[in-house]
């Protein structure tokens, strides 16, 4: 009896203990033993605007008052130097459904399917065009206004998040949220993503290095992140093997000392 509890006190322990393994970011293939550096190929394709983004644009000249008539309430003064999402989503140009968004002055102009950079190099010729001379100096800036995402689950801050750069990874992302505890799944990250024709959800092992090549690996504006919990968490015996065994000598405990009090009874 002492040898078949000892066995099943071994198994639970085994079984509901969390490896490294299961909780280490980028390991390397089990096929390559060397130390070397290795070099991933990344994808450099920029982001091309889909609709409900939001864009932050600033058009400056040699005399500003000439393009005050262009600018929104969050450019200039302190202002610019207090934005927040709150703030992007009011003043921002948002994308709408038909890819455009709407400039004072300039009007409606279409964005879909453009790069930033190719957003401002449009905006810049219909200023010169239509309003000012070369001389004018004109200089326009066009930045996504934040890469804003979801991620619920196994996280330590669920919720919608916002990084201020071109493009981020999706460890960067899991980083700003709180990280992913001890009882996440880092093996089954699911991504959902938004296309023009519906959504793509997409799964991404972030233990194995070889998700670095991944599509996924760069997250993009309106990804929703899914943290799955791994089965350990449910079974309730602990994290760690000092826990389990913890857990299970206490419910031992109990039912022992259940038993020798109905004996007395």
């Amino acid at each position: 009896m002492k040898k078949i509890v000892f066995f099943a006190l071994i198994a639970v322990v085994l079984t509901s203990c969390i490896s490294t393994k299961e909780i280490t970011y980028l390991q390397p293939n089990s096929l390559s033993k060397s130390d070397s550096i290795k070099i991933s190929n990344e994808n450099s394709k920029p982001y091309r605007i889909q609709a409900n983004d939001i864009l932050s644009i600033n058009i400056k000249a040699l005399d500003q008052k000439l393009v005050e008539m262009f600018s929104t309430s969050t450019q200039g003064g302190a202002a610019q130097m207090q934005l927040s999402p709150q703030n992007l989503y009011f003043n921002g140009y948002t994308v709408d459904d038909h890819g455009n968004i709407r400039v004072p002055i300039l009007g409606e102009v279409n964005v879909l399917g453009y790069t930033a950079d190719e957003v401002r190099i449009k905006i810049e010729k219909k200023l010169l065009e239509e309003y000012f001379k070369k001389e004018a100096n004109i200089f326009v800036t066009v930045k996504l206004a934040g890469l804003r995402y979801v991620i619920n689950g196994e996280i330590g801050r669920p919720g919608m998040g916002v990084l201020y750069q071109d493009r981020a990874t999706i460890m960067e992302a899991i980083a700003n949220s709180g990280d992913i505890p001890t009882t996440g799944n880092r093996k089954e990250v699911q991504i959902i993503r938004k296309f023009p024709y519906g959504f793509e959800t997409y799964s991404i092992d972030l233990t194995d290095e070889n998700a670095l090549n991944s599509p996924y690996f760069y997250i993009q504006p309106n990804d929703y992140i899914i943290i799955k919990p791994l089965k350990q968490k449910t079974w309730g015996t602990g994290i760690t093997g000092v826990q389990s065994v913890a857990t299970i000598m206490t419910a031992i405990s109990l039912i022992t000392t259940l038993l020798v009090l109905s004996k007395t009874l």
